[in-house]
């Protein structure tokens, strides 16, 4: 029987690309995000394949939404083998005492309980079974704040702990836990927290070979693979000229 993977925030960027690289592994895939025109597309892409999707339309932020939609999984859908914690997003980088509360409402509830309320969701039937594995999406700005960064970093660090917890906790099972932490990586990421800007999101990137969804992927799927006596605790991943949060070495004549 095909193990099955559930990805949130799956429409686009990494959630999209680990979407696509499980499928590839052989994967049946459970899908989640807010749009439902994306989610179709990208389940009629992955159905051409062979691979059997269900689709699962709500935010994360909706804990009320999640558990409905959850809780309608049946037969083999509710055997998760991999939960992929990927939905998350940045918003602004005013200073702390400047930013909207709506702004910080909106990153505390999506990166740190929308991830909660799907552990919650999803891991007691894992330790029932007895198996499985959460790889939560965490960032390099949880290893240290940089300007502008305050709330979404301590949502980041947030990842770190609960992801520490969550493997004490299930550490008298075979169940893993791994925080993936990326640096740069293009996605739709910058947009969205420069509010559709799409100059200021490329000004992120220019000058510098940076990550792209594909290269988490890739890490996502190695910790996932691993033999089952092998748990990835943690993986920081960065762009080859990123040495931390504050050094980027840009070639000024690069684009």
């Amino acid at each position: 029987m095909k193990k099955i993977a559930l990805i949130t925030g799956a429409t686009s960027g990494i959630g999209e690309a680990c979407a696509l690289r499980f499928s590839k592994e052989g994967y049946d895939l459970v899908l989640t995000g807010r749009n439902q025109s994306k989610l179709d597309l990208l389940q009629s892409r992955l159905n051409a394949d062979g691979t059997d999707v269900k689709l699962l339309n709500f935010d994360v932020r909706d804990r009320e939404a999640a558990t409905e939609a959850v809780n309608s999984l049946a037969g083999k859908w509710r055997d998760i083998d991999v939960l992929i914690n990927n939905a998350g997003l940045a918003l602004g980088l005013e200073k702390e005492y400047e930013l909207a509360p709506e702004k910080w409402e909106t990153m505390i509830d999506t990166n740190i309980k929308g991830m909660l309320t799907m552990i919650h969701l999803v891991v007691p039937h894992m330790v029932e079974r007895n198996r499985g594995h959460v790889i939560n999406m965490g960032s390099l700005a949880g290893e240290a704040v940089y300007p502008g960064g305050n709330v979404y970093c301590a949502t980041k660090s947030a990842v770190k702990a609960i992801s520490d917890g969550l493997r004490i906790d299930l550490a008298d099972t075979c169940i893993r836990v791994t925080n993936i932490k990326p640096g740069l990586v293009e996605t739709n990421f910058s947009v969205t927290r420069f509010n559709g800007d799409k100059c200021k999101a490329d000004n992120v990137y220019n000058g510098i070979h940076p990550l792209c969804g594909e290269d988490i992927a890739d890490v996502v799927f190695y910790a996932a693979s691993a033999p089952e006596h092998v748990q990835i605790a943690e993986v920081l991943v960065l762009a080859t000229h990123q040495a931390n949060s504050y050094v980027v070495s840009k070639d000024p004549n690069s684009k």
